[in-house]
């Protein structure tokens, strides 16, 4: 799986089907209003289908790829939400710098490239970059940054069926994952609440969530 699919295009799937259903677990937070009925899709939003690896570590190129990936080898993956508008959902969207800052955990060495960053990542395996990539993302009514900032202490079930706590500092938004060893994501407070008003929303945050343990 370590290849370059920098001109790989977003496979956008309309439906998320039986099998996401099953498997993606709601959220008890208070999300936004009821009635917010727009269903722009976050795929659409962050521009997917026109994703290509640049110098600009401050955008999505790498988890667009990433998404890209799964799609390709698992087309039925739960992944496939992110693209369906009606699809209720809050994503916590790492930047090409988390990528970068979580191969250097891995690694121990700086990439200077997009390409070189995500060849690391999908080596990982595709089961284990849909596992990250869904521990990303909560199904349910969209979580808006004044409910988040609102529930310090709350628990999160994600769509990759564990938890991320909630941890609430004056206006820091910090996610606790499940490495202790390192620093846990934070939300960057101008990249929020983005695609309010729709069935999808975003916030842009820091590191990349995950689901295990990759450090000693």
């Amino acid at each position: 799986m370590a290849k370059d699919r920098g001109n790989m295009k977003f496979k956008a799937k309309a439906a998320v089907g039986a099998v996401a259903a099953t498997a993606l677990a709601a959220t008890s937070f208070a999300g936004a209003s009821a009635d917010d009925h727009n269903e722009t899709s976050l795929a659409e939003v962050l521009d997917a289908g026109n994703q290509e690896f640049d110098h600009n570590w401050d955008d999505h190129d790498i988890l667009t790829a990433a998404i890209n990936a799964v799609l390709e080898a698992k087309p039925e993956s739960p992944v496939s939400a992110l693209a369906d508008g009606s699809t209720e959902l809050t994503a916590f969207i790492p930047d090409d710098r988390s990528f970068r800052r979580l191969v250097i955990n891995l690694t121990g060495s700086v990439r200077s490239l997009e390409s070189s960053v995500f060849a690391d990542v999908a080596g990982l395996g595709i089961d284990t970059v849909e596992e990250v990539l869904l521990y990303h993302v909560v199904i349910g009514p969209a979580i808006d940054s004044a409910a988040a900032l609102a529930s310090g202490g709350a628990s999160l079930t994600t769509a990759e069926g564990q938890n991320t706590i909630v941890n609430v500092v004056d206006t820091s938004i910090e996610l606790v994952d499940k490495d202790t060893g390192l620093n846990n994501p934070r939300v960057f407070l101008d990249q929020i609440d983005i695609n309010s008003g729709n069935k999808q929303i975003a916030h842009g945050i820091d590191r990349i969530m995950l689901p295990f343990k990759v450090t000693d």
